[in-house]
C-alpha cells in the first residue's frame, strides 16, 4: 500500500480524501494557492505545498505546478477529487511518465468517456440510447445558432471537459444560444483549460439519475445502486439522494448492468458515475460517464457501507474488489443537501466574506459498514446518522475564486420519511453567520409537498420557485408553536435581565406573564403560567403549549420541546424580541408588552431608499465586461454587463427602460455587493 498520497484538490473533498488515508495510515500532501493558504485541507494535511496565485488556471489546474509538489514530498499516488485535474488524460498520462499511481481510471477511459462528445459517440456506437445533439466542435457562436436551429429549441450547451454545472447554458432561442456559447467557453476555459462547447436537444421534465460503479483492473465491476439528482439549480445539483423514490428494482437493475457493462467496455477501474435522464415512463437515456469520484458519493457511501475512496485508493495499489454485485445491499435512505455560498434572496448570486460563525450539527453514525467484504448488522429502527463533508472552518474566509460549495449535509434513517425529518432538523441546528447562504432554500425543499412525494424532475426549482426564493410563510400552526417558544424564552431572558440588574429580589414574581407577540404579519396575545419544569402558554381564544428547554439567554442555538415535539430555534436577540430562524423561514418576533403592543401599532413605517434607477451589483465580483455606453437606450432584459465570481458569469440584465446617464465601472473592476454599476435618467 502506497505511503504518502498528494490531493490535487482543496475544499471538502481534499479534506475528505485525507481523513480516509488517514483511516487507512497514510500520509496526505495538500496543494495550496494563495487564497488557500489558512484552508482546512492545508490544516489535516501531514505536508502542503504552495502552487501560485488564486486563480485555478494559475495554480489547480497547472500540471507542471502538481509534478513539481509531487516530486518535492516524494508522494507516490495522487488523488484528483473532482473538478480540476480529475478528468484531465494529460495529467493521468504525466504521472504515469513519473511513475506516480493516479488514484482514478487509466488514460484511456478518461479519454474515451471523460470527453463528452467522445462519449457520446461510443455509446452511439454501442447501441445505447442518446439524447440528440452535435458531437463535432463548434467554432463560434454564429455556428452555435446554425446547429440549435437544426436540433431545435430548447438546447443545451455545453462545456466538453464540463462538470459540477459549470460551462452550461438552456438556450431557447438564438439570442440565448449566441451569449451562452459565449460564458459557456468562458467558463470552461477558466474552470477546465479546455473550450470546447457542443449541444444537444434540452429534454424537459427529465428526472436525473446516475448509477455509481466500482471497478478494478482485473475485469471485476459492479454497480452500488443510483443517486437521484434531479433537484438542480442552473444545471448544478442542489438535493441528492440514495436511492430514488422513483425507480424500481427492475429499472434500476437493467441500468446498472447497462453502466458496468460501458464502464468494462472502456476498460475502465476506480469509481466511476454513469448518468442518465429517466422519463415519466422509466425510459433512460445515457447522459455521460464521469469519470471520477461524484461530489454526492456520500449517500451512495451511507446506504451501501462502502467508502468509496477507500476502494479507489487500493484500486490504484492493484487490489480486488472485495465484493460482488451479489454482495451489495442498498440499506435504509440517504439524503444529501449542499451548503453553497450564495444568498438565495439575491437570486442564489454567490456570496463571499469570513465565516463570523460555523456551527455545523453534531455528526453521528449509523447504519451498516463494510467489514473485509461483507455488510456488518442493520442499523436499529428509528436511528438516524448526521454526515457533514466540509472544507471550511469558523473564522475562515470564503474566496470569489473557486466553487461557491463550502458543506454537503448528509443524513441516513431507515425509511426516507425519517431521512427527511432527521435532515430537517440538521438544517435548523446548522449555524452559518457571515455570508449568504442557502440554508433557508433547502429547508424549504425539505417541507415542499413535491419532494416530500417524491414526484420532482429536473425542472423542479423553475416550476416551484419561479419568481427566485423570497423565503418561507409557515402555517398558522407552525407560527404559534414558535410564538410560544419565542413567549417563554423572552420570559427566562426578562428574568435574567432583572437579576443581573439587582434591581428586584423577588425577580420571578414580577416579570409579568401576559405578552403580545408578533410575527410574520399575526399577533398573539399571550398568558405564561411557568412552573420549575418550564413554561405553559396560553392563547388567547384558546389553545395552549406546553415548552420546556435548556435554553440560556445569548444562546444562538435553541433546542425546545413544544408539546412534546423537538423544535430548533436559531436566535438572535433584537429590540423587544427575536430573530428567528426555522425551517426556512426568517422571522422578526417581537415580544411586548399589551402597552407596548398598543403603541407599536401607532408608529411608522420606515421605507427602503429608492434605488430604482440604480443597477446595483448583486455580488462580490469582477467586471468581465460592460455592454452598454453614457446615452445609451436600453429595453428590458437587454444584457447591460457581465460580472464574474466563483467561476460564474452572470450577465446582468436592464429590469425596464430607460437611459444610460453615468456608468461607475469597467472591465476589470472587483466591486462589493451594492456598488452602483450605472445610474439610469
Amino acid at each position: 500500500m502506497f505511503d504518502k498520497i498528494l490531493i490535487a484538490n482543496r475544499g471538502e473533498i481534499a479534506c475528505r480524501v485525507i481523513k480516509t488515508a488517514r483511516k487507512m495510515g497514510i500520509k496526505t500532501v495538500a496543494i495550496y494557492s494563495d487564497a488557500d493558504k489558512q484552508a482546512l485541507h492545508v490544516q489535516m494535511a501531514d505536508e502542503a505545498v504552495h502552487i501560485g496565485p488564486p486563480p485555478a488556471n494559475q495554480s489547480y489546474i497547472v500540471i507542471d505546478k502538481v509534478m513539481e509538489a509531487i516530486r518535492q514530498t516524494g508522494a507516490q499516488a495522487v488523488h484528483p477529487g473532482y473538478g480540476f485535474l480529475s478528468e484531465n488524460s494529460k495529467f493521468a498520462e504525466a504521472l504515469e511518465a513519473e511513475g506516480v499511481a493516479f488514484v482514478g481510471p487509466p488514460k484511456g477511459a478518461i479519454e474515451a468517456m471523460g470527453d463528452k462528445i467522445t462519449s457520446k459517440k461510443i455509446a452511439q456506437e454501442a447501441g445505447v440510447s442518446t439524447v440528440p445533439g452535435y458531437m463535432g466542435l463548434i467554432a463560434d457562436a454564429d455556428e452555435a445558432v446554425k446547429i440549435s436551429n437544426q436540433i431545435g429549441y430548447p438546447v443545451m450547451i455545453k462545456a466538453s471537459a464540463g462538470g459540477g454545472g459549470k460551462g452550461m447554458r438552456i438556450a431557447w432561442n438564438d439570442e440565448e444560444a449566441r451569449e451562452g456559447f459565449q460564458s459557456s467557453k468562458n467558463e470552461a476555459a477558466n474552470s477546465f483549460g479546455d473550450d470546447r462547447i457542443f449541444i444537444e436537444k434540452f429534454v424537459t421534465q427529465p428526472r436525473h439519475i446516475e448509477i455509481q460503479v466500482l471497478c478494478d483492473k482485473h475485469g471485476n465491476g459492479i454497480y452500488l445502486g443510483e443517486r437521484e439528482c434531479s433537484i438542480q439549480r442552473r444545471n448544478q445539483k442542489v438535493v441528492e439522494e440514495a436511492p430514488s423514490p422513483f425507480l424500481d428494482e427492475e429499472t434500476r437493475k437493467a441500468m446498472g448492468e447497462q453502466a458496468v457493462a460501458l464502464a468494462k467496455a472502456v476498460g475502465y477501474s476506480s469509481a466511476g458515475t454513469v448518468e442518465f435522464i429517466v422519463d415519466g415512463d422509466k425510459n433512460f437515456y445515457f447522459l455521460e460517464m464521469n469519470t471520477r469520484l461524484q461530489v454526492e458519493h456520500p449517500v451512495t457511501e451511507l446506504i451501501t457501507g462502502v467508502d468509496l475512496v477507500e476502494q479507489m485508493i487500493r484500486v490504484a495499489d492493484g487490489a480486488e474488489l472485495p465484493m460482488r454485485q451479489e454482495d451489495v445491499t442498498l440499506t435504509g435512505w440517504a439524503i444529501e443537501n449542499r451548503l453553497y455560498a450564495e444568498d438565495p434572496y439575491r437570486g442564489f448570486l454567490p456570496s463571499i466574506g469570513r465565516l463570523t460563525r460555523y456551527r455545523p450539527p453534531a455528526e453521528t453514525a449509523a447504519g451498516p459498514m463494510l467489514v473485509n467484504g461483507k455488510w456488518q448488522g442493520d442499523a436499529p429502527a428509528g436511528e438516524t446518522a448526521v454526515r457533514n463533508d466540509t472544507g471550511v472552518y469558523e473564522g475562515g474566509e470564503i474566496s470569489m475564486y473557486y466553487d461557491p460549495m463550502i458543506a454537503k449535509l448528509c443524513t441516513w434513517a431507515p425509511t426516507r420519511e425519517e431521512a427527511i425529518g432527521a435532515m430537517r432538523t440538521a438544517l435548523d441546528s446548522f449555524e452559518v453567520e457571515g455570508i449568504g447562504h442557502n440554508l433557508p432554500f433547502l429547508s424549504a425543499v425539505m417541507d415542499h409537498p413535491k419532494f416530500i412525494s417524491g414526484d420532482m424532475t429536473t425542472a423542479f426549482i423553475a416550476e416551484e420557485y419561479p419568481d427566485g426564493f423570497d423565503g418561507v410563510e409557515l402555517h398558522s400552526d407552525d407560527l404559534r408553536k414558535i410564538a410560544a417558544a419565542c413567549a417563554a424564552m423572552h420570559r427566562v431572558a426578562e428574568i435574567r435581565r432583572t437579576r443581573v440588574s439587582g434591581r428586584m429580589d423577588n425577580h420571578e414574581r414580577k416579570v409579568g406573564t401576559e405578552w403580545v407577540v408578533a410575527l410574520q404579519g399575526q399577533s398573539f396575545s399571550v398568558v405564561i403560567d411557568a412552573d420549575r419544569e418550564g413554561a405553559t402558554v396560553n392563547f388567547e381564544g384558546g389553545g395552549s403549549y406546553r415548552v420546556t428547554s435548556d435554553w440560556t439567554p445569548g444562546d444562538q442555538l435553541a433546542t425546545l420541546q413544544v408539546n412534546g415535539e423537538i423544535l430548533v430555534l436559531k436566535v438572535g436577540k433584537v429590540t423587544q424580541g427575536f430573530r428567528v430562524r426555522s425551517r426556512g423561514a426568517d422571522l422578526a418576533v417581537k415580544v411586548r408588552t399589551p402597552r407596548q403592543a398598543e403603541l407599536a401599532r401607532l408608529m411608522p413605517e420606515k421605507l427602503p431608499p429608492d434605488t430604482s434607477k440604480m443597477l446595483l451589483c448583486p455580488m462580490p465580483g469582477l467586471i468581465v465586461k460592460v455592454d452598454v455606453e453614457v446615452g445609451q437606450e436600453v429595453q428590458e432584459g437587454q444584457a447591460l454587463c457581465t460580472v464574474e465570481a466563483m467561476k460564474m458569469e452572470n450577465i446582468l440584465r436592464a429590469e425596464k427602460k430607460g437611459v444610460v446617464s453615468k456608468i461607475n465601472a469597467s472591465a476589470g473592476d472587483s466591486l462589493a455587493v451594492d456598488d452602483v454599476i450605472m445610474e439610469f435618467e
